[in-house]
């Protein structure tokens, strides 16, 4: 993770390998974005570039320059952070984030680099720093570190303010990388055990507890839906508890994270071509894990705990079969259709375990349904048993910089779970099954519960080139939001 500095020390001065300047869309055109403080040699110069190269400013655009006048690092790069038009939300700083995270990933083999604010505003620095440090990551292979920005020094107001934004921005960029390392690890090194044993080494020093079921605490505890689905496999499923408890907590939030570390479908195994994303079917769990963590660094006055259903589904001659029939933590009994379908079984068991300490919200994250990337593709998907809750998410999310859009869990839907065999089928026909996955998973909520589902399946993983901040591979993504939604609290 790069180390992230502010400095009010003029960008002319400011020393680094390169220097990252914002560029602003406009009717007539690109211009350097407001407050640069530049010299004016290298201003000329970097006008007529502008002009001669027809350069627009759209978000995520870059531009790299070699030996500009009066300024020591050697590549400056212009970074489209599209129309600012004086505003300071929303879209806007998302197109900063992008375009700065872009400039700064094509920056991974220099060791320092300058950012300069496009602006004075908290905001804004806040913005900056948040897509320089998404940009900083390199993904690591056969256990080296992969290339990235080490040392990103940004240029702009050096208040309280600005400091604390910068410090955020820090503490973000940390854990969407932790998140994103997780979900590019190779299934064959995290599984379960692995990844509890890396929650160990993270918790240390930290004021978050830990608390791990093994599969025998499993089977005694009644968690017949992880055990279910990790059966056939010869890592062992686990259950992981983190727990973050301030002094007066404002409120009490529960987050459940889906940890399938591999999913091959089980018996209903997956077309070939449908498994070579299928190591990203933690992403939840992962995003859970990081924002407990980073709650806890940010020492936030929330209460936090965070539930990691962590299973293999794999096929084999232990594994569950269609038509099984298992009993969940709770005691709700449940038929299974499809073998394929077992992410929103581990749910359950975690959604009924955080039910029992009766929190003020619970939230789960999951990459659940590939109806979600069918309906929404890269904008997650968010239902609630409460309207209220899932405007707020759907806030906090705007907030973030994340996409995320409001979706129902029609009443009508509910017969489509119903049983003979069983206290409810797990999974509905192929008319809306991203609601009625959401349905399933609500029938394992505590009474009076406000609770939020939130589907990552399309925006999890990037298996196209990388765009803006985000690399290919793991993206990191809802834990921004997760974070945003636990800060609204305070």
């Amino acid at each position: 993770m790069a180390n992230l500095t502010i400095s009010a020390q003029p960008a002319a001065k400011a020393t680094g390998d390169a220097i990252v300047v914002g560029l602003v869309a406009g009717e007539d055109g690109a211009s350097l974005a407001p407050g640069h403080g530049l010299p004016r040699k290298a201003v000329t110069h970097l006008k007529a570039v502008i002009s001669d190269l027809d350069l627009t400013g759209k978000a995520g655009d870059t531009t790299f320059l070699a030996a500009v006048p009066d300024l020591t690092a050697r590549v400056v790069v212009l970074a489209g952070i599209g129309e600012l038009d004086g505003r300071a939300e929303g879209e806007a700083l998302e197109d900063v984030r992008r375009g700065f995270g872009a400039a700064v990933r094509g920056l991974a083999k220099k060791e320092k680099v300058v950012v300069v604010v496009p602006g004075n505003s908290s905001a804004l620095v806040a913005a900056a720093a948040e897509g320089a440090a998404l940009g900083a990551y390199g993904v690591s292979k056969a256990g080296a570190n992969g290339e990235a920005v080490a040392s990103i020094s940004l240029v702009g107001p050096a208040d309280a303010a600005a400091r604390k934004a910068v410090s955020r921005a820090a503490a973000l960029g940390d854990a969407v990388a932790y998140t994103r390392d997780l979900v590019n690890q190779p299934p064959n090194m995290l599984y379960p055990e692995t990844f509890v044993a890396s929650l160990q080494s993270r918790v240390k020093g930290t004021k978050v507890k830990l608390k791990s079921y093994d599969l025998a605490q499993l089977r005694s505890g009644g968690f017949g839906g992880t055990v279910g689905v990790g059966q056939g496999s010869a890592n062992e499923p686990r259950i992981a508890v983190l727990t973050y408890a301030p002094a007066r907590p404002k409120a009490t939030i529960a987050l459940v994270g889906k940890g399938i570390t591999f999913d091959s479908g089980g018996l209903c195994i997956k077309p070939a071509a449908s498994m070579l994303t299928m190591k990203s079917d933690m992403a939840g769990a992962a995003a859970v894990a990081a924002t407990v963590l980073t709650v806890a660094k940010l020492g936030l006055p929330v209460a936090v705990t965070g539930y990691l259903g962590l299973a293999e589904n794999m096929p084999s001659s232990t594994a569950q079969r269609p038509s099984d029939v298992v009993t969940m933590r709770g005691g709700k009994t449940v038929e299974i259709l499809n073998t394929d379908a077992e992410g929103r079984m581990v749910l359950g068991d975690c959604i009924a375990l955080a039910s029992e300490t009766s929190p003020d919200a619970i939230v789960d994250v999951a990459t659940l349904t590939g109806a979600q990337v069918v309906a929404l593709a890269n904008t997650a998907a968010v239902m609630s048993n409460d309207d209220g809750f899932r405007t707020r998410v759907i806030d906090a999310a705007a907030a973030a910089g994340e996409a995320m859009w409001p979706m129902p869990l029609p009443n009508e839907l509910r017969p489509a779970l119903d049983s003979i065999n069983a206290d409810l089928a797990h999974k509905g026909g192929v008319e809306g099954g991203m609601l009625t996955a959401g349905i399933f998973l609500g029938e394992f909520v505590g009474e009076g519960i406000p609770w939020g589902h939130i589907d990552i399946a399309g925006p999890s993983f990037n298996d196209k080139a990388a765009s803006g901040y985000e690399p290919k591979g793991g993206t990191g993504f809802a834990v921004r939001t997760l974070i945003s939604l636990i800060e609204s609290y305070t």
